[in-house]
């Protein structure tokens, strides 16, 4: 057990601390790759930085959730990729997030362990700096899901989740969600209150329209910033 208690409200996080690991990723993960950019989904997602920074020069976004309506969607790809290209920017440092405590990819899409990580720390059982990997010498840095837990939605229904994505977000630049499906579970929904902004994965040709309508129902009004399309050939509309 570590010095992690509900009512450390001066917790720090020392990045010096955190263990850099080699961006590595799965043989099967389409990442952007700063040496191969035609080959990667680099511009698609320089664009949709570039939208983001446009909200950005409104309205706090600090914290930012990726979700889709069902799985198979796209959500983390699109969180992983989006977290590269914000991390490409100077001054941006970036977190990327695996709040899908259920069915956690991030671990594999980077091939990095999943421990200790998010469950770990909430139950108090590892330090902050324990639970994050930077990739490489980027500005990118991954928190993976942790240990698995028999009950995700109540450990998210801590108080210690609001107050860690508070610590995140006032060292990091960009603090980037990945959760489940909102058809999976009530996670995204949950976490969706926590969060400055929430955008919506479908994939073309597969979302229904009635499954992204009842999305946004479960969502109500907490800060959908829109719909990403993803699944579309490069240059397509």
């Amino acid at each position: 057990m570590t010095g992690n208690t509900a009512a450390g409200t001066a917790l720090q996080l020392n990045l010096d601390l955190v263990r850099a690991v080699p961006f590595r990723p799965a043989l099967d993960a389409v990442l952007i790759d700063p040496l191969r950019p035609l080959e990667t989904p680099s511009e698609e997602f320089g664009t949709l930085r570039t939208s983001l920074a446009h909200l950005k020069a409104e309205r706090r976004v600090g914290t930012l959730l990726i979700t889709s309506s069902s799985p198979g969607e796209g959500k983390s790809f699109t969180a992983a990729n989006l977290a590269l290209a914000e991390a490409q920017l100077a001054d941006n440092p970036t977190l990327l997030c695996d709040f899908d405590l259920r069915r956690p990819s991030l671990h594999r899409i980077f091939q990095i362990d999943r421990g200790p990580g998010i469950s770990d720390y909430l139950l108090g059982q590892a330090e902050l700096s324990e639970t994050i990997r930077r990739i490489g010498a980027s500005g990118l840095f991954v928190m993976t899901a942790g240990t698995p837990v028999i009950n995700p939605l109540g450990l998210l229904h801590l108080e210690q989740t609001g107050r860690l994505l508070e610590i995140l977000s006032s060292r990091f630049r960009c603090v980037i969600l990945d959760s489940p499906s909102l058809q999976s579970a009530s996670d995204a929904s949950l976490l969706a209150t926590l969060v400055d902004g929430t955008l919506l994965v479908a994939r073309l040709g597969a979302t229904r329209g009635e499954a992204m309508g009842q999305a946004i129902q479960w969502l109500g009004q907490n800060n959908v910033l829109g719909i990403i399309a993803n699944g579309g050939r490069r240059g397509q509309a």
